[in-house]
């Protein structure tokens, strides 16, 4: 018997859930804040998001379907990323709640708000990092065919960085004190980087 399960995945999977996201993961949460051109503020949790380059830095993420936040970033040009740990994943798990365009999930989900410095845009006042964001391009996602998904993703240059110094030892951001939260593969599963969970490896051009 062949100890490998294969598919394409054209042809569905043949499991309970999509492996996938469980395989790609855990990944760290988008939770992306942004305002309206009418002055709403958003804000909402998204887990296709990475760092996508250093120098400049950029990260992107991508939302499935055109939502408020889409919407938001076309409108003004900005947005801003805020760092989940343990202690916001409530919060961030209430902001991910469908609401129509005129909600403002910072008051929903009891968040504080406060501005940021560079971009137009609303940040977690006390989340450990806030990213400031201009967008740079928003480019919907297609198939190795050229079939349009229903998907967008939005790349922003980080223009902006607050970090609470609590967190920076030795002039270091310390990953595993902050108790970051990352979303895992199924639907109510997240992971919390913990000191635990760390170990050193240099690359061998280092």
């Amino acid at each position: 018997m062949d100890n490998r399960h294969f598919y394409e995945p054209r042809g569905g999977h043949g499991l309970p859930r999509d492996p996938l996201r469980a395989i790609l993961g855990p990944r760290p949460i988008g939770w992306i804040s942004s305002r309206s051109a009418s002055g709403i503020a958003n804000l909402a949790p998204y887990s296709f998001f990475s760092m996508l380059c250093d120098k400049p830095p950029i990260i992107g993420f991508s939302s499935i379907g055109e939502k408020d936040t889409l919407a938001n970033i076309r409108e003004t040009g900005v947005f801003a990323y805020n760092l989940v740990t343990r202690r916001h994943a409530d919060a961030m798990n209430r902001s991910s709640s469908p609401a129509a365009p005129a909600v403002n999930e910072f008051e929903e989900a009891s968040i504080k708000p406060a501005p940021c410095t560079i971009v137009d845009c609303p940040r977690v006042a006390d989340a450990p990092v806030n990213l400031e964001c201009r967008l740079v391009d928003i480019h919907q996602l297609s198939d190795a065919t050229g079939t349009p998904a229903d998907a967008w993703l939005t790349i922003g240059e980080i223009v902006g960085v607050h970090i609470d110094r609590a967190f920076l030892h030795n002039g270091m951001f310390d990953t595993a004190a902050a108790g970051i939260v990352l979303r895992a593969g199924y639907a109510a599963d997240y992971f919390e980087v913990g000191p635990e969970a760390a170990f050193s490896m240099r690359r061998p051009t280092d």
